[in-house]
Parts: structure tokens; sequence; C-alpha cells
């Protein structure tokens, strides 16, 4: 089915993926169907030897993996930690850890090494970006306020955002939404919402189960739809695309596919076509 919708959307390329920290620890990406599928093409940025190494080792041909950290094109000091998923330019926050001491071990930082970091927009080989996804470990604000060139292009962006920062001077949610919303990028839905349990209280003999506190979680933001006229047609594509291929988010994708045939870009018929890969699409699920 999502090969049909990649050509009833007529893409004159594949869209282009651009992953920044893609160490899977957290499962499969969002993007993972169309990855399958071969509908778009990935670079994703690494600097951790050994997750890089895994990701060269499993890669197919549209995918690109490159050793760069992207930021603001400072050198920091990378906190290695217990858990990969914890190693940031960040330090963790003891405070944060006191309050959610089942993170503790593996916030333990091994030690600390220098990290040159790179600004997006001085990547050139990158090209167009279609749909960028961030998950750092609270680096994400560097590397939008330093990617605002790419930024104009890019239509979709699922970044990971905390409500409780866990890491010392780390970006909460709020700043993060005042830049990309700077930009022209609206908040459209949450692709993962994680819970956290406050000590000392632990429920059911589970120290990880959670009650009501907000810890994290990844946002999906897209360019701004309702001033579609400053949006081009390749934005509108893949905000189509990327809506019905990774968050089902059939309703938002209708739209621009109602401004795709407005501007004829796209079959005169190309709604009622939709509509009937959503069909498909909802009975296989």
């Amino acid at each position: 089915m999502l090969k049909s919708l990649h050509e009833l959307l007529r893409f004159d390329r594949p869209p282009h993926v651009v992953d920044i920290g893609a160490n899977p620890i957290d499962g499969e990406p969002p993007y993972k169907p169309l990855l399958k599928d071969g509908l778009c093409r990935v670079t994703g940025f690494e600097p951790q030897a050994e997750a890089l190494a895994a990701l060269n080792a499993n890669k197919t041909a549209h995918e690109t993996y490159l050793p760069y950290a992207v930021g603001d094109g400072h050198t920091k000091t990378l906190n290695i930690c217990q858990y990969s998923g914890w190693t940031s330019t960040l330090k963790p926050n003891a405070d944060s850890l006191e309050i959610f001491p089942v993170f503790a071990q593996n916030a333990q930082v091994l030690r600390q090494v220098p990290l040159k970091t790179h600004k997006l927009d001085d990547i050139a080989e990158l090209g167009r970006i279609d749909f960028l996804k961030v998950d750092i470990q609270g680096g994400e604000l560097d590397v939008f306020r330093n990617a605002r060139r790419h930024l104009k292009d890019v239509a979709v962006i699922q970044t990971e955002v905390s409500f409780v920062t866990l890491y010392d001077n780390q970006p909460g949610f709020g700043e993060i939404d005042v830049e990309l919303r700077r930009q022209g990028f609206m908040p459209h839905c949450f692709a993962e919402m994680k819970l956290a349990p406050i000590a000392p209280l632990v429920m059911n003999n589970n120290p990880y189960q959670a009650l009501n506190q907000l810890l994290e979680g990844d946002m999906v933001y897209v360019k701004d739809f309702r001033t579609p006229a400053k949006l081009d047609n390749d934005q509108i594509k893949t905000i189509c695309f990327i809506a019905t291929a990774c968050y089902g988010s059939f309703d938002l994708a209708f739209r621009c596919l109602l401004i795709l045939e407005q501007r004829g870009a796209v079959a005169a018929d190309a709604a009622q076509r939709y509509m009937q890969i959503v069909n498909t699409m909802s009975q296989a699920r």
C-alpha cells in the first residue's frame, strides 16, 4: 500500500530522511516501513563506534551512516555512561536521579572523551532533507539552532523532548517548542510518551511501574499547514506520505492531498484513490 501512495504522490525522488542519533536502542525508527520497501533514503549520524558499526553491518543500499556528532560546531565532552542510551555531551543530573533512582545505574559516567560537533548546516553533502529525526540526549536544541538553512526545506521533524530534564543544563520541552515554532513548525502528535515512577513509593513490587509523572517523549512537528502557500509541493507531499506511513494521521494527509489536487501536482482523483489506500491499511491493522 505504501508503494501505491508513493506512486500517487508522484515523487521526483525518494524522500530524504536524516536521523541524528541513529543508534536503534529504542526499537525500530518510524521510517522503517518506508526503508524496507525502498521508498526513502536515510542518512544517519552516530558518533558511538559500536553503534555505528552495528548500523553499517545491517544497512541496505538506501542507507548511509556517518560518524559525526551533530550540534553547535564546538568541541564538547562526551560523557560515556553505563548504558549507551544515557551517553551525552551533558552530565546526568543528580537531583533527577535522586527522584528517579531506577535510572541511576545506567546513568553512571564511565569515562569522558572530547567530541567535535558539526553544525548540520555545515554538512553540505546532505542535500535537501525532508524528514528529520533527532534523539541525542539533551543536544536537540543545539541541532535546531544550527540547522536553520536545512530546516527551511524540512517538512516533518520527530524529536525527543523532556518534561523533566535528566541532564545538567538540558533544554526542556518549552525551549525546543519555541525554537521550532519560530522556524515555522507546529506540534502534530506524540510518537511516544514516557512516564517515570517517583521514589520512594513502589507499586506492586515493581520499581519501574509509573503512575502519572511525565518524563519525556518523542514529539512530531510538521511545517505549519495552516498556510499552505508558504509550503512547496515537495513539503506537502512529504507531510502526506510521512503522516500516513509513520503516524496513521490520515486526516492531515488527506488535507495535504487536497492541496496538491488543487495545484495540479497529483491526479485529479488522488484524494478518492487515497481513501481506498487508507481503507485497505485500516483493515490490515
